[in-house]
């Protein structure tokens, strides 16, 4: 079992950065990947950014060049961080870990004003 605790969600205004932490317990020795995907109201989950056990990172198109993940083992820990946001970028975001099945926290809310 994994659970995930996400923070640091919150409102911005278009053009400034927001960094999100999700705290990962329990059997994080057996991860394979974190991420963050996002969710608006009658919409799909989708990936924002992933990175693997082996540091391997991805990233949405929408993304790429403003958003960078990052993770701390030491501290069972992975950041994004938003940067030049977007109205766009309004979303629960949610951590997601890969291990012998798919986890997810509870979400946190994004709200970037334009």
């Amino acid at each position: 079992q994994v659970q995930l605790v996400e923070s640091g969600g919150g409102l911005a205004q278009a053009g400034g950065s927001l960094r999100l932490s999700c705290v990962a317990s329990g059997s994080t020795f057996r991860i394979n990947a974190m991420g963050w995907y996002r969710q608006a109201p009658g919409k799909q989950r989708e990936m924002v950014a992933t990175i693997t056990f082996g540091g391997s990172t991805y990233y949405a198109d929408s993304v790429k060049g403003r958003f960078t993940i990052s993770r701390d083992n030491a501290k069972n820990t992975v950041y994004l961080q938003m940067n030049s946001l977007k109205p766009e970028d309004t979303d629960v975001y949610y951590c997601r870990a890969v291990v012998d099945r798919i986890y997810w926290g509870q979400g946190t809310l994004v709200t970037v004003s334009s």
